[in-house]
């Protein structure tokens, strides 16, 4: 395992817009169909904001008609950490970066197979790094 990337609060301010603060930091959420990449589908990388941590493969993401980026699988198993989240007065499974912690979404059993799970994630919790054409070997 990774070791943990802990910064404080006023790191966190500086590095970060706004609105990326309010989503990974806070546990907030961006209006659907206002975040960046939520359309996009290109070939590439969904990255953390926050660590630059690889997140999500562009290979598995899908619309699921939300307005928010939609994928079945993380990159890989150790890309992300689940916890209990109870806010809104309901239980729901909340994702965050296993890198940095950053709040990303939440994942629910709703999602197309392979594995049937929808991840759904903020926009601002990713940034986008394409595909290049020469692939390393």
């Amino acid at each position: 395992m990774t070791d943990k990337i802990i910064k404080t609060d006023k790191e966190w301010r500086a590095q970060l817009t706004p609105d990326q603060y309010k989503v990974t930091r806070k546990h907030g959420t961006e209006r659907a169909f206002t975040g960046p990449n939520w359309d996009n589908k290109d070939a590439g990388v969904y990255r953390c904001v926050c660590c630059d941590a690889a997140l999500f493969d562009a290979s598995a993401k899908y619309d699921s008609g939300t307005g928010w980026p939609s994928y079945y699988a993380p990159a890989s198993d150790e890309a992300v950490e689940t916890r209990d989240d109870r806010s809104l007065l309901r239980r729901r499974t909340e994702v965050v970066c296993a890198k940095c912690d950053a709040h990303l979404g939440h994942v629910f059993p709703d999602g197309p197979e392979p594995t049937g799970l929808r991840y759904c994630m903020n926009g601002q919790a990713l940034s986008f790094s394409p595909s290049s054409d020469e692939e390393p070997t």
